[in-house]
Formats: C-alpha cells, structure tokens, sequence
C-alpha cells in the first residue's frame, strides 16, 4: 500500500527526491515518516510529517532533507540535499494512524518496500 521510489547512485554533496505514494487507501490524516537502515545497523527515525504539515527530524538531517507531501496525490515526498555517504541506507517510508508524530518505528502501521540511496564519496 506504500511504494517508494526515487532511491540511486549519487556523488557526495549531490540531491536525491524520493517518493512514497501510497494506495489502497487514503493517508492524509495519517502522520507519514521516512525511516533508514544502513547497512548492519538498525532502523532509524529521519523524519515525519502530520496531516495538516507539521514535521520534525533527526538532527543528522536537519537543513539538509525536506519532507513535503501531497494530500491530493495521497504521496510524500524526501527531498535530500548535500547528500553524505553516511546517508547511504535503504529509506523507509512508513504511515501512522494516529494524529500525533512518533520517531519510533514500532509505532508506525504500514511500510513501503524501500528504497536503496547510495552516496559514493
């Protein structure tokens, strides 16, 4: 019901858009968030966004990624900027049920399948 998408190669310093768009349902009252795991570590929180564009996120990434969604196009949206190659990570995007954010991942109802974002350095 979530499909994330926009993932790949890019140098450090480079950009990356990724897409969550999901279906089946309508999410808009749902608080959507991205998570990471990088390679042999656990998942992590990045960032989140409320229904009405509230949002929050890790320090590693804050003024360098932006969440925006698009109610109207029940899709997400994670723009990253000056993109490190501690980034690279597959990215989650998750949606929650409840109207107030929450960091933890446990506390998120529906994945996407992730996308992979690698940054060669």
């Amino acid at each position: 019901q979530l499909q994330a998408c926009g993932g790949g190669l890019v140098q450090t310093g480079g950009s990356l858009r990724l897409s969550c768009a999901a279906s089946g349902r309508t999410f808009s009252s749902y608080v959507m968030g991205w998570f990471r795991q990088a390679p042999g570590k656990g998942r992590e929180f990045v960032t989140a966004i409320t229904s009405g564009g509230r949002t929050n996120y890790a320090d590693f990434v804050k003024g360098r990624f932006t969440v925006s969604r698009d109610n109207a196009k029940n899709t997400v949206y994670l723009q990253m900027n000056s993109l490190k190659p501690e980034d690279t990570a597959v990215y989650y995007c998750a949606a929650r049920r409840l109207s107030s954010s929450s960091t933890y991942s446990n506390r998120y109802d529906y994945w996407g399948q992730g996308t992979h974002v690698t940054v060669s350095s």
